[in-house]
């Protein structure tokens, strides 16, 4: 996709065809804000627009990765007072998240679930591709344990967005994006892989 704004409709189709989905969302930044430039639709609102449309069961979201800069004192409150679960990105430095998936599947349980992930969850040493990167980020095998730890989840659809070729003349950051998504259509239901 293009900027996380798609994200957006995509999950107001969903929802009217299954309802609110649960929501796996990658990424440095919540996505949460209100307005931008006095704009209610933009790449850092999604979120907080579907849960004003009740297009998400937030009982089912988790975010992962969140850190960088932000215009709130406390960045998180509302996801919390969503009853979002956030894993700031610190605690994911330094280790597997494979233990941190297996309860985000007991979490998401059998019902419908969507994956939106942002390149920019990833550290712009590896992905420097993309219009807000933020330092201290997950590392490609981190992202592949996010991902591979989706398999067998009930996932309805998922995305890979903010990328941005022209920030990287290197192309590693298209290049992980591709090779992310071919990763997440791998653990979509009734996929066999070898």
């Amino acid at each position: 996709g293009g900027d996380h704004t798609i994200t957006y409709p995509i999950l107001q189709a969903l929802a009217a065809k299954h309802g609110p989905v649960g929501l796996v969302h990658v990424d440095a930044h919540t996505d949460t804000g209100d307005t931008a430039l006095g704009e209610k639709i933009y790449h850092g609102a999604p979120f907080r627009r579907c849960v004003e449309e009740g297009l998400l069961d937030c009982s089912r979201v988790v975010q992962i990765g969140i850190r960088g800069s932000s215009y709130d004192p406390d960045p998180y409150e509302y996801c919390r007072e969503q009853g979002f679960r956030v894993v700031p990105a610190e605690e994911c430095w330094m280790k597997s998240l494979e233990p941190l998936m297996r309860e985000v599947r007991a979490q998401m349980g059998d019902k419908l679930m969507y994956i939106s992930f942002d390149i920019d969850a990833l550290d712009p040493a590896f992905a420097p591709g993309t219009g807000t990167p933020e330092i201290a980020g997950l590392t490609p095998a981190q992202a592949l344990e996010i991902i591979r730890g989706c398999k067998g989840l009930n996932i309805v659809g998922c995305d890979l967005v903010e990328v941005a070729p022209m920030y990287d003349i290197s192309g590693n950051t298209a290049l992980l994006g591709a090779n992310l998504l071919f990763e997440m259509l791998c653990v979509l239901p009734g996929v066999k892989t070898l």
